[in-house]
Parts: C-alpha cells; structure tokens; sequence
C-alpha cells in the first residue's frame, strides 16, 4: 500500500485549498472528499468568508438546489462577480445530490475555460464513492483530489482543550468525530449521534446508492464483523464464516474496498515483495475511526485494568488508524511465529511498529528485529505504556508512548513538521 499524501487534517487542506486557489495560472476543479462530519462544509465556510464577496457558497443539499434555475443562477452570478471583482470561486457543497452533477460541472467548467473567465471551483461531497466515479467518468484532466481525513487526538485536543492524556484517551475509547464531543457525558446520545449522523448516512446512502451494492443486507454484516474485529488478521473465509446470510468471496473483498472508500474500514494487506503474494494474504482490520467500535460494540469502550485485551487491541486499532488517517502506507508483517504489527512507509519514514499496552518482555520484539534484519531500511519502534522503554532501549528498538504517538506519529515526525 503506497503513501496517499492527499488524507490530510482540517488545517493542512485548508490551507492546500487556499494555496492552490490563490496561486497563479489555470487551477483544477477541486473536489473535497472525506468521511462524514469531519468538517468538509465548515472548511468551505471558513474559505467563502476568507474571500469575502467573492466567494460563491451554495449547498447541493439545500431546498433551494432543487428550484429550477438553481444551476444557471449560480454560474451567472459567478461570471458576474469575476468581471467585477478580477476573480471568483465557486464553492459547491455535497456537489453529488446534483442529478448527472459531473457532466453538468464539466460543462459549465469547459465553457469558463473557453471564455477564460477566472472562475475557480472547489466541489466537495461526503461520499467519496459517487464523486470519484463521477470525476473519473466526465472530469478526467480536470480535477484534483483533496481529502479531509479523520481527526487525530491532536486534533481533538486542540479543538476542544483537552489535555494531552485526556486527547489520547477519547481517541481510543470515542474515536474523534467532532460533533459527536458534546455527547461525552450522555452514552446513549454519543451512541446515537454516530449511528444516525455518520454509519446510517454512509452505508445506508452513500454506498447503497450505488449499483454494484446487490446485497444491503451482506454488505451491513460485513461492516459489523469488521467492527467487531478491531486489529484483527481475518481471512475472507473466516469473514464469511461469521455472516448469517451466504456471500461470495469476491463479493466480500467488493464490499471491503467500498467500505474502505467510505472511510469506515480499511483492509489493511500484508507486507511483501509482490503484489500477488500481498493479495493472497489475509488482510488485517482497521476501522478508521475508533467512534465506530464503540458505537457498535454493546459492551461500550473497553477499560485498561478490567479488560486489557480488548483496550490493547482498540489501542492498536487507534494507532494503525492514525497512521493510514495521515496518509502512511500502512501494512503488517507476519512470519509465524512472529509478526508486526504495522510496517508504515511515508512522510513520517520507514518503521516496523509494536504495538503493547500491558507488560512488555524482550520477546515481544522479536518480531521487529526479525524484520528489520531482513528490511534492514525499516525502524524498529515500540509504541506502549511507560514500562516498556526500558526493554526497548535495552534491546536497540526506539520507543513512544501510545498516547504520544497518537498525539504525534513516531519520534521525530512533529519536529520535522
């Protein structure tokens, strides 16, 4: 899996936004993707009253889309405001619910450029599904692709005061859906705020929408096996084993990578020297925002010291999120009996990752120091609670606190920033 430097955080694509926006020459339509409530719409107003009057906010989901003249108003008016003005930009929100939205864009932008009006739009949708295959349809050589990721502990701790432990913690036991904070303290509305606002939207509309989707039903008990096997390596056969209704193999690897491109999930593949040794292998689980285990588990969020097992694996869950979140190419290594459990290649380097929330031994690095001997271009990095820097600085592997790592990435990343 290759680096996607394009998953960026709130304030990294706004201001790549505004970058590209404001820089000189022919700009690209912009299409702003990303999971749902992340805050692709409060980016589109921050960038609308950057740019005062010229910038053309409209939502595609509002009422008034759907009178007739909304789309020629909407081009006029940006015509207008760039001969009045020197320039204007359209920014169009949840750009999908526009019926045949793509080839409709790509007209209106095929006429500005015969005109050379200088008119720049950014088009932005939550469901990344239907706005690429609309942009690889009519927009080819047209666009450029941004995407808000999910928020990060950082994130979260800078946004809503959280110390950093605190951040860290919500991370892994709440995941980092903004809106759903202010439902901290009232479990039942947390639940339901992340259930109705974001899983039911996705799978329900975003994905369902879409004609390769034969079997809501199958696709829904993919997602909650996926939910329920946070870190986890599993088999299509094993996934197909804990199904109650029957699916293919091909079909399940399908709705993988649908889920994948919602942002809910993400098949993460073993590391290898090929392709096809990759693919045959069992993936490993990640749901891509922790908000979606506990959401989903009935037991809620796990504790360290009544139930380390399960908050291990959530921890890890977290980190492998983060890391694939910040656009790393992320994959696992397993050579039984050893294993690792992320191998991250991107901006923030090469590393095979340990991930430990309880007591750490020598052995449990056995398995980063077999790979980086045979990797030797990848570092060895422990990620745990405190007790376990000794070993790793005994032993010649670096380390980081879990909580650290998710506030940051790995030693070294947040000083390079």
């Amino acid at each position: 899996m290759t680096e996607s430097p394009s998953r960026l955080s709130f304030h990294a694509c706004r201001e790549l936004l505004r970058n590209r926006i404001e820089g000189p020459g022919p700009v690209p339509i912009q299409l702003l993707t990303g999971p749902r409530q992340v805050g692709k719409t409060t980016l589109l107003l921050e960038l609308a009253s950057r740019w005062g009057e010229r910038g053309l906010y409209a939502a595609a989901d509002e009422p008034e889309a759907a009178l007739p003249g909304f789309w020629e108003r909407l081009w006029a008016r940006a015509e207008t405001t760039a001969r009045t003005r020197g320039r204007a930009i359209v920014l169009l929100d949840e750009v999908q619910h526009l019926p045949d939205w793509a080839a409709r864009l790509k007209g209106e932008w095929d006429r500005l450029r015969r005109r050379r009006s200088p008119v720049r739009v950014i088009a932005s949708g939550s469901s990344a599904l239907r706005l690429g295959a609309g942009s690889r349809e009519s927009l080819a050589g047209r666009f450029e692709r941004c995407v808000l990721a999910h928020w990060s502990a950082g994130d979260i701790r800078q946004a809503f005061g959280l110390s950093p432990e605190e951040a860290a913690h919500a991370f892994v036991r709440e995941g980092s859906y903004p809106g759903a904070v202010p439902f901290r303290g009232d479990p039942a509305r947390w639940r339901s705020y992340v259930r109705d606002s974001i899983v039911e939207p996705a799978i329900g509309r975003d994905l369902l929408a879409l004609a390769p989707v034969r079997r809501p039903g199958l696709l829904r008990q993919v997602f909650a096996c996926c939910a329920d096997s946070p870190a986890q390596v599993l088999s299509l056969q094993k996934i197909q084993g804990r199904l109650a209704e029957r699916g293919a193999l091909e079909t399940i690897a399908h709705y993988l990578a649908f889920l994948e491109e919602a942002f809910l999930v993400a098949a993460v593949e073993k590391h290898g020297r090929t392709a096809l040794r990759r693919r045959s292998a069992p993936p490993k689980i990640v749901a891509l925002n922790n908000a979606l285990l506990a959401a989903t588990d009935p037991r809620g969020a796990p504790a360290a010291d009544t139930d380390p097992d399960r908050f291990g694996a959530w921890v890890e869950n977290a980190c492998l999120a983060h890391a694939w979140n910040r656009g790393q190419g992320v994959t696992y290594w397993r050579e039984e009996p050893l294993e690792v459990d992320a191998v991250l290649e991107g901006s923030w380097g090469r590393w095979a990752v340990e991930v430990k929330t309880g007591s750490v031994g020598s052995r449990d690095l056995a398995g980063l120091f077999e790979f980086t001997r045979r990797f030797p271009a990848y570092r060895p990095l422990l990620v745990s609670g405190a007790s376990g820097r000794e070993i790793a600085d005994r032993s010649g592997a670096e380390w980081i606190g879990w909580t650290e790592f998710l506030l940051a990435g790995p030693p070294g990343v947040r000083a390079k920033a």
